[in-house]
């Protein structure tokens, strides 16, 4: 893989289906449909979907495409796939809360290695570089040029003070019961891969996750989140998280700064 022109691709393509998404929320209204797991997709998600999964199976045709809005591509062939999250937060999006993200990553033996997170509503666009280091760019977001970009890193945490970030539309007693065990300074809600963005600026320390999720909701964050030297394990026996798993459901999972001293539940 050219990771110099992976990282140009899924920019662009993040982008231009930041634009289809934005094109859809602005207007004066959309429908909601339900698909067979309750979950709602709107024109946003299959618009971004079309463009996202053309853009990429044109540029790698040789690599495997796993994509939400698509199940025939759910079967996993190899160690190497792309994996889209073509509107990550679709509640959020319904409700115009603009806590809603494109995601793409590239995993290779179970970790996503390269990502791309970009929330449109909020003009904020993550990605790890060719070299796996992850940034922030700000600017115009012009399709062909890069602007202006940081790098980012995890702040380093304060034992007697956590920041945590929990998901605004999922959050359960479970959650709460485990960042109870910490000392806590903060707690925000964020929709979305958000979450793993805002540790991976130092905007937060941790992020736990009890509820339901799957491997295309978090791969891109996950990816971004590593690029700034963060990480993702399991709830139950803090092993990393794995990609490529059947089904692709994960377990229930934290996302960290490294320097905290995570706690089982």
């Amino acid at each position: 893989m050219d990771f110099i022109v992976l990282q140009k691709i899924m920019r662009r393509l993040a982008l231009e289906a930041g634009d289809a998404i934005m094109e859809v929320y602005n207007s004066d209204d959309f429908k909601v449909k339900t698909k067979s797991d309750a979950s709602p997709v709107t024109a946003a998600d299959e618009a971004a979907d079309a463009i996202i999964s053309a853009g990429l199976r044109a540029a790698f045709p040789d690599v495997t495409l796993i994509t939400e809005e698509q199940a025939e591509s759910h079967a996993l062939k190899g160690t190497e796939f792309l994996i889209v999250d073509p509107l990550d937060g679709t509640k959020e999006f319904v409700h115009r809360r603009g806590d809603f993200t494109v995601n793409i990553a590239y995993v290779v033996d179970g970790i996503p290695i390269r990502g791309i997170v970009y929330a449109p509503a909020k003009q904020r666009l993550f990605y790890t570089n060719a070299l796996g280091q992850s940034l922030e760019e700000t600017g115009s977001f012009e399709m062909e040029k890069i602007g202006a970009c940081q790098n980012i890193s995890v702040a380093i945490p304060n034992p007697d003070g956590l920041r945590v970030v929990a998901s605004k539309s999922h959050r359960d007693q479970t959650t709460d019961s485990y960042i109870a065990k910490y000392p806590v300074s903060d707690v925000k809600s964020a929709g979305s891969s958000l979450k793993f963005c805002l540790i991976a600026t130092g905007e937060a320390d941790l992020y736990p996750r009890a509820g339901r999720t799957m491997e295309w909701d978090t791969a891109a964050g996950h990816a971004v989140l590593n690029g700034a030297g963060g990480g993702v394990v399991r709830f139950n026996d803090l092993a990393p998280l794995t990609y490529g798993k059947p089904g692709y459901e994960n377990p229930h999972f934290i996302a960290y700064a490294k320097g905290i001293t995570l706690q089982k539940p």
